[in-house]
């Protein structure tokens, strides 16, 4: 009897897992659920880095999933408007967000009032890419090279400001890391956008942002920007001419990105996050969705949902030294 029960039971749980596979693996095969378009969260406005790598996915996404992909630009707070629309919304399939380091991990080390988590308020479903940030010089500055830009610093302390896209947001990080590891004094002013910024440092009230490269590389190659520096570890093959900021001796280590990562609400089913996951690392192989990306100096990294989810843990401890370092000695603003 006992051995009867048991055979019956093992039968039972492989009926039940055969089951529960061949559902996945129909609910992989069908086109996404049917009725309603798929909205694509920007937490920026329209033309900005976050707003483009949206852009070129949500095309070929749209065709994948068989229904349309909706880029929706929630602008504001770093952000963090854009993340917690995505965090509140029903974990239907429907509500995605083209997510940043800004608004998943980097904002709330800045500001406590934000409510979500990033690592645990947002289900991870891959990895898109990453990009350099770079530090630029307004024409108006005389300023040619970051060593240049560092001694004046020192001449002129607390009077040199540099822009950036917000407070908690890499750009901002990556100039209070310039002061920390250099001893500079760059003075933040935090914009909401990069539109904004570029007006102000080519007209000259601002003497130096920092921009993601893809929004800066044209007015660089127009002559109208000086680059001073990348700030990955090694020059982007995108703009190979600009030196890395850690080639410079008062920044030698110096390490700072931006990255997009594709993310639903908390919750989101396994079966939805791993078809998301599959027609994302497919769209990232195409080779015109390469060619765009790399175009703009952003990697085609892909990968696994763990893969990301550790990426961003990972990375928000990092950005978290240098936040604590800079609020330690009175330069984070």
């Amino acid at each position: 009897m006992n051995q009867g029960f048991s055979f019956r039971r093992r039968a039972l749980c492989l009926a039940t897992g055969l089951l529960a596979f061949s559902a996945a693996t129909a609910w992989a095969q069908q086109p996404w659920p049917a009725g309603k378009p798929v909205t694509l969260v920007v937490g920026y406005p329209a033309g900005g880095s976050v707003d483009l790598v949206a852009r070129i996915v949500a095309e070929p996404l749209s065709k994948r999933l068989g229904t349309p992909v909706v880029v929706e630009n929630v602008g504001g707070a770093g952000g963090t408007i854009g993340a917690q629309k995505v965090v509140s919304a029903a974990p239907d399939g429907y509500t995605l967000l083209l997510g940043s380091g800004s608004e998943v991990s980097i904002a709330k080390l800045f500001n406590s009032a934000i409510r979500y988590n990033g690592e645990t308020d947002l289900a991870p479903i891959g990895m898109i890419g990453i990009t350099p940030m770079v530090f630029v010089a307004g024409p108006k500055s005389g300023v040619k090279t970051m060593d240049e830009a560092l001694a004046r610093s020192r001449r002129e302390p607390n009077k040199l400001n540099f822009a950036s896209s917000g407070i908690g947001t890499p750009l901002h990080v990556s100039g209070e890391l310039i002061n920390l590891l250099s001893g500079s004094s760059f003075s933040h002013v935090p914009y909401r956008g990069a539109a904004q910024m570029v007006q102000d440092v080519l007209g000259g009230n601002v003497e130096y942002g920092v921009f993601v490269l893809s929004s800066a590389l044209p007015h660089i190659e127009a002559g109208k920007m000086v680059a001073l520096g990348v700030t990955t570890p090694a020059r982007s093959r995108a703009a190979p001419q600009i030196p890395a900021l850690s080639e410079i001796p008062r920044l030698t280590g110096y390490d700072m990105n931006v990255w997009f990562g594709l993310f639903g609400p908390a919750r989101l089913p396994a079966p939805m996050i791993a078809r998301l996951n599959k027609e994302l690392n497919e769209i990232l192989r195409d080779q015109a969705v390469w060619q765009k990306l790399q175009k703009a100096g952003i990697s085609n990294d892909g990968g696994t949902p763990q893969a990301l989810a550790g990426f961003v843990k990972a990375e928000t401890q990092r950005v978290r030294a240098v936040v604590n370092k800079a609020v330690a000695t009175g330069k984070a603003s």
